[in-house]
């Protein structure tokens, strides 16, 4: 059973969430991508709660049961993570997030490093250093209005995605610098070549993290969904000594 679907209001805005698992067990919060739903970690829950750990998956703003909100920084998204931490109760938590939700998971741990003792990152989004690097990204663009409509479907609101991904192409050398404040052993699982997230741009990542490992699953962006088995090898021994 994928838990209790929930809501609660932080800062005025309703973050819906699935709570399942026993209520002491060893707390693993799940961030899903953009244009998908807390929904996405169905599979996954069942896995960890048979390790005896709790899991809350996470709607973020302008997905599933989570607010519509005017405008959709990315900062918002940590904020809710982490008003709804102080809702229920949770110091300390494993973190688990894929796409936008692994760059909202990064952005929690770089805010407040001592509630974070596990990451896992699955094909997790990064602003560029500089402007001239960011020049090669500028193909987004042209991706939009797919992205739009494909967020439409998925019960998420367009504008979300495509202020997410125009965010994500500004550059913002200060978020390399603030990854330093991280210490929780981190874990970056890359899609392959065949993802639209580079491998290269990941083990960059792994580099600039304190204490990160990388790993690849060579079947695109969605790395949990297309190839549940491989993935849930790599994340459940990783976080079953969560404590």
């Amino acid at each position: 059973m994928p838990g209790m679907r929930k809501t609660v209001v932080v800062g005025g805005v309703t973050v819906g969430y699935r709570d399942a698992g026993e209520p002491g067990g060893a707390p693993v919060v799940l961030l899903h991508g953009g244009s998908s739903s807390a929904a996405t970690w169905d599979r996954l829950t069942g896995r960890l709660r048979g390790r005896g750990l709790r899991t809350i998956a996470v709607d973020l703003r302008g997905h599933g049961d989570s607010s519509r909100t005017p405008t959709y920084p990315l900062t918002g998204y940590r904020d809710d993570v982490l008003g709804l931490l102080d809702r229920l109760g949770l110091e300390r938590v494993a973190l688990v997030g894929h796409s936008l939700g692994a760059y909202t998971a990064l952005l929690v741990a770089q805010q407040a490093p001592e509630r974070v003792v596990r990451l896992v990152l699955e094909e997790p989004p990064m602003p560029t250093r500089e402007a001239a690097e960011a020049h090669g990204l500028n193909r987004a663009r042209f991706l939009l209005p797919a992205i739009g409509i494909l967020a439409t479907r998925r019960r998420a609101d367009a504008k979300a995605v495509i202020a997410a991904v125009r965010q994500l192409r500004e550059p913002d050398p200060q978020w390399w610098t603030r990854l330093e404040r991280i210490t929780a052993p981190t874990l970056v699982i890359s899609g392959g070549p065949g993802s639209h997230i580079a491998p290269e741009r990941l083990r960059q990542l792994v580099a600039a993290l304190p204490d990160a490992a990388f790993a690849t699953v060579p079947v695109g962006h969605r790395i949990h969904r297309r190839a549940p088995a491989p993935f849930e090898e790599l994340v459940i021994p990783f976080l079953s000594d969560v404590r």
